[in-house]
């Protein structure tokens, strides 16, 4: 007579390979597109500025690639140089580095990687574009050590996110017009203020952990810096709309991102850990908002010159 099972069967143990896939997966923050998408915003900003309109094929494919390699080599080289604070820090303690499935090794062969399968694509442009990529290798590599040694990690971020707006500029034009560098400045301003909704969330750990952020650095004034850095954004944006001749859909998505942007400060407005990543979320809509007018904007250009 046959036994009943009183028991649930035993899963099958995953395959080594597929969990390193996972663990590597994790580490590049594969699961997780909002930095993807805060990096990819303001280099299609970039990209539609300089084409005035859709921009090639292929250097709109390189760009967009790029941005995924490169923000998820930032991610890993980010892990490796906090691989003393992420273990300390609520929102990081399960990171793959810091729990040990990633070895500290296995880090930086995946960073390699990732930066050389993002130089193999630059490589198919022109020669500035080239020369400026190795800029954007070393802001990348060096971002996540500033915060042991400066409170501006934020507006080094800026400066390390937004560089794909004037390669994207040379890679179109074989130059990099003053407009170019504005809206450059534009997006410093924007990554400093989503960032540091970011650091407050973390702004107690840090303080415990020695780490420094804008957020410890606003201190109490921490809102009304964020207002200054947005009011900062939107005046160097509204800059670029004037010097490059945009018309009315690009101050509507400036407009709508200003709606957006005020909605952030009524999420945050208490400073709860929960309500300031919410608030740095948000971004996302923001960067799509700024993108929208102008692609419209040059859309409806391109249509009434044709």
């Amino acid at each position: 007579m046959p036994y009943e099972r009183d028991f649930a069967p035993l899963p099958a143990p995953e395959p080594r390979w597929r969990e390193r896939l996972r663990q590597y997966w994790a580490l590049v923050r594969g699961d997780r597109p909002i930095g993807w998408l805060l990096l990819l915003w303001p280099t299609w900003w970039g990209l539609w500025l300089a084409a005035d309109g859709v921009p090639p094929l292929w250097t709109l494919l390189v760009f967009s690639l790029g941005v995924w390699l490169t923000r998820s080599a930032g991610c890993v080289i980010n892990d490796y140089a906090d691989r003393w604070l992420d273990p300390n820090v609520e929102r990081t303690k399960h990171r793959p580095l810091a729990t040990g499935a990633v070895s500290g090794r296995e880090a930086l062969a995946v960073f390699a990687l990732l930066m050389l399968v993002a130089f193999a694509l630059v490589l198919t442009l022109n020669r500035l574009t080239i020369y400026m990529s190795v800029v954007g290798v070393l802001l990348a590599a060096s971002y996540p050590y500033l915060k042991r040694y400066t409170y501006l990690p934020q507006v080094y971020l800026g400066m390390a996110f937004g560089w794909g707006i004037p390669m994207g500029f040379a890679a179109l034009t074989g130059s990099v017009p003053p407009v170019a560098w504005v809206l450059y400045v534009a997006n410093i301003f924007w990554a400093t203020a989503y960032d540091t909704w970011y650091a407050m969330v973390d702004r107690d750990d840090d303080l415990r952990m020695g780490a420094k952020s804008t957020a410890i650095l606003f201190g109490d004034m921490d809102l009304v810096a964020q207002g200054v850095l947005y009011a900062g954004m939107f005046a160097a944006l509204a800059l670029v709309g004037r010097d490059a001749g945009l018309g009315q859909a690009w101050w509507a998505g400036l407009g709508v991102a200003a709606v957006l942007v005020a909605l952030q400060f009524a999420i945050a407005r208490h400073r709860e850990r929960g309500a300031c990543f919410r608030a740095f979320l948000h971004n996302h809509w923001v960067g799509m908002a700024i993108f929208l007018g102008l692609a419209v904007d040059t859309m409806l250009r391109g249509g009434a010159s044709g």
